[in-house]
């Protein structure tokens, strides 16, 4: 696993991103006391375990039924009439102040 100190972090992030993307681990440390590491998302079972922590903490529900993505962004929006403003809508519909 490679070490990096925060200050070579900040100032090369993007480089450090690209090598996590091809598969590298890396250990951020201060002072050489390790803070955090940036390690690559592979699959969902690599997230599993959390996800089942916050669902039996009740944080978290998962979904019945996989989303149709496609037909969602298909269906026709909703335009507001003239000047209309969607926030001041729904904080009109509240009653809250502005």
């Amino acid at each position: 696993m490679k070490r990096a100190n925060i200050s070579y972090v900040k100032n090369n992030l993007s480089k450090l991103l690209a090598e996590v993307r091809s598969g590298e681990s890396i250990l951020i440390v201060d002072r050489d006391v390790p803070v955090a590491r940036l390690e690559p998302i592979t699959n969902l079972e690599s997230t599993a375990p959390r996800l089942a922590g916050l669902v039996r903490e009740g944080i978290l529900s998962l979904p019945k039924h996989s989303p149709d993505v496609k037909s969602f962004l298909s269906r026709d929006k909703v335009k507001l009439k003239g000047q209309a403003s969607a926030v001041q809508t729904l904080i009109e519909e509240r009653g809250e102040e502005p």
